[in-house]
């Protein structure tokens, strides 16, 4: 299946959650699941009057609610999922630290891009460097230490410059160290779950997909 081009916020309703895909307007009164708290489609209304929703169908909506808000492919999110399940420690917390390293969301959870939708196209666009090494794959895991900085001939970009003046997602992350003047920042550490702003139950990922 390719990538989804229709409307982010069909995505967040079909959730029944903000999945925070469109930036500054999910803040705002003009966001769709406030104006609109069900599911998208004809019968979307009528969602809740619907028989008790089974364990295997929870197991696949938290799957499609972590690789909506990341802008994941299901081929990259069940390649994602592979890779860190050989590693030791908890599988889902593994998960969800892999997919915080991705270079986009770093971009994003940086300030740099007020989604990562936006972020990504920093990234593909050639406006991100690595230790000073142009990289522009938006997968690309940062790893602690790691200095990310965004280009000199990109810094006057009005996109990028909006996202930094804004201050709705409040201070970076204890896990980043961001430094506004020089548009850079680093991975101070691996991040832990307990610090990772996303509400979901990864665990029914790592159920789902042990069967």
């Amino acid at each position: 299946m390719g990538r989804y081009t229709g409307p982010s916020c069909r995505q967040c309703r079909r959730e029944g959650t903000k999945l925070f895909l469109k930036g500054t307007r999910c803040f705002t009164e003009k966001c769709s699941v406030e104006r609109r708290p069900f599911a998208p489609g004809q019968h979307g209304q009528s969602t809740a009057r619907r028989r008790k929703t089974s364990e295997y169908a929870k197991q696949l909506r938290e799957k499609q609610k972590i690789k909506r808000i990341y802008g994941m492919s299901e081929k990259q999110f069940r390649n994602t999922f592979e890779r860190v399940a050989a590693q030791p420690g908890v599988a889902g917390h593994n998960l969800l630290a892999a997919l915080e390293s991705r270079l986009d969301n770093m971009v994003y959870r940086m300030g740099f891009a007020a989604s990562r939708k936006a972020a990504r196209q920093l990234v593909r666009h050639g406006h991100v460097e690595i230790n000073g090494k142009l990289v522009d794959i938006p997968s690309f895991l940062v790893q602690p230490g790691q200095e990310l900085r965004i280009r000199m001939k990109s810094r006057e970009m009005e996109a990028i410059q909006v996202s930094m003046d804004q201050s709705s997602r409040g201070a970076p992350l204890a896990w980043l160290a961001v430094d506004r003047e020089s548009f850079s920042g680093r991975m101070l550490e691996r991040p832990q779950r307990t610090s990772i702003p996303i509400a979901a139950q990864e665990q029914l990922v790592v159920e789902l997909y042990s069967k």
